[in-house]
């Protein structure tokens, strides 16, 4: 079955496209379809829905779409839904990954607990009324500075204290096998087979 995702990020989609096989996992820009929706709502999960339904009603095909972000307890739960955005208000301008991690480490720098956990929400929409969900998470810790050169986004500063390194230390398939996506995307790989 072909499945478009709801995103440009080609990290997700490599990820998406290993887990789900022998499904195929289309980008809107692999059907030339100009795709953008605002992530307005206030929980993963209705961003995933919103997500999801935007670009079905787009393309007419089943969508996956996934909210997925930070969340560190110590920090009152940010970045949170605000994952991608994180430092944005504060600096005034977009931040690039490095710049995030940075600052999410300025901000941990006084603190001592270091918990966190990231949050995955998705959802597979064929049509209204018609989809299935599947909301994941990973525990981890929030690293004292960066390490590792693999992964995306806060991989990098993501400690895993069972594994003694960062996510973005280990391996691709160690990655899918655990992450927060890999386990919602194999949730929702079940009701696919």
């Amino acid at each position: 079955m072909d499945i478009l995702l709801a995103s440009g990020n080609r990290h997700k989609h490599q990820e998406l496209s290993h887990i789900l096989k022998p499904h195929r996992v289309l980008l809107p820009q692999d059907l030339k379809l100009d795709f953008h929706c605002e992530e307005t709502c206030k929980t993963y999960m209705d961003n995933a829905l919103l997500k999801a339904q935007t670009l079905h009603e787009i393309s007419g095909l089943p969508v996956l779409a996934d909210d997925s972000g930070l969340s560190v307890p110590a920090l009152g739960g940010a970045p949170g839904i605000y994952s991608a955005r994180y430092g944005q208000e504060e600096l005034g301008r977009s931040l690039s990954s490095t710049e995030q991690n940075d600052f999410l480490l300025k901000n941990m720098s006084a603190m001592e607990d270091r918990q966190a956990f990231f949050v995955c929400a998705m959802a597979l929409f064929w049509e209204p009324y018609r989809f299935i969900t599947a909301q994941e998470i990973l525990k981890g810790e929030i690293a004292s500075s960066p390490s590792g050169a693999g992964g995306f986004g806060y991989d990098p500063v993501f400690y895993l204290p069972e594994y003694k390194c960062c996510l973005a230390e280990i391996s691709t398939e160690e990655k899918n096998e655990i992450s927060h996506r890999g386990k919602a995307a194999r949730v929702i790989s079940s009701f696919l087979d």
